[in-house]
């Protein structure tokens, strides 16, 4: 006869706030990140522009 497990512990762990802080914080350093790279973007295309100008 197979055993019958109650469905709240038959999962694997808990949802809860660990899991929603994790998620959440890794938004935000991914946010972080992109906006470093989008301004190290910006200057590097200034200066190719700038250089462009000078050498016509």
């Amino acid at each position: 006869m197979p055993k019958i497990i109650p469905t709240n512990k038959a999962r694997q762990g808990n949802r809860g706030w660990q899991v929603l802080l994790v998620l959440v914080g890794a938004l935000i350093l991914a946010a972080i990140v992109w906006g470093g790279v989008e301004l190290y973007g910006e200057s590097i295309d200034q200066n190719a522009s700038q250089q462009g100008e000078l050498a016509d």
